[in-house]
């Protein structure tokens, strides 16, 4: 978590440092203490670190396909949905790996990696498809000209792309922590 907090930080700003305050430190200083904080804040919490993997991947991706030009079926925005969607799955399940074997050693590495993929693929699935459907909105209807990676206006494109990632990445937390394959944070 502590790589969680500073990655959400980019996109969420103010939220992210709000939330860590509130419900991240809290998480952190009662270890040992009854958890009072409500499920909404566990989900949400959990839903931080599957986009912190997300959203890193995402951000490694751009430079990626911008500096090498790739295109998939003559369009860039295809090669940066192969491209992200790859890096924020790997991102993602090394993520939730390190939040699953630490405490689970005794079960072995394979087990925690399966368990990784479980916990983490439908999350990072839903975030995906709120993040890309914003970027196609950006790319197809907002600007006639659409943003390039070195101008801001493409990075607060995919700041709002990232909220909206978390967003419809939430819903599937919640279901994932209520069907006992992802614990809550």
């Amino acid at each position: 978590m502590n790589v969680v907090w500073p990655i959400n930080g980019w996109f969420f700003g103010p939220i992210a440092l709000w939330t860590y305050f509130r419900w991240g430190r809290v998480k952190a200083k009662n270890l040992e203490k009854e958890d009072n904080r409500g499920s909404a804040a566990k989900v949400f919490v959990s839903t931080s670190h599957c986009s912190a993997g997300c959203s890193f991947g995402d951000a490694i991706g751009v430079p990626i396909v911008a500096m090498t030009g790739i295109m998939i079926a003559g369009s860039t925005l295809f090669a940066h949905y192969t491209v992200e969607f790859i890096l924020a799955y790997l991102f993602g399940i090394i993520f939730q790996f390190y939040a699953i074997y630490p405490m689970n050693k005794e079960d072995g590495k394979l087990q925690a990696l399966k368990q990784a993929v479980k916990a983490d693929s439908l999350s990072l699935l839903a975030f995906e498809i709120g993040m890309f459907g914003w970027m196609a909105i950006v790319e197809y209807v907002l600007f006639t000209e659409p943003p390039k990676p070195t101008e801001p206006t493409y990075w607060f494109m995919m700041q709002i792309a990232m909220i909206l990632g978390f967003l419809t990445s939430y819903p599937a937390n919640k279901l994932l922590i209520k069907k006992g394959l992802k614990e809550a944070m």
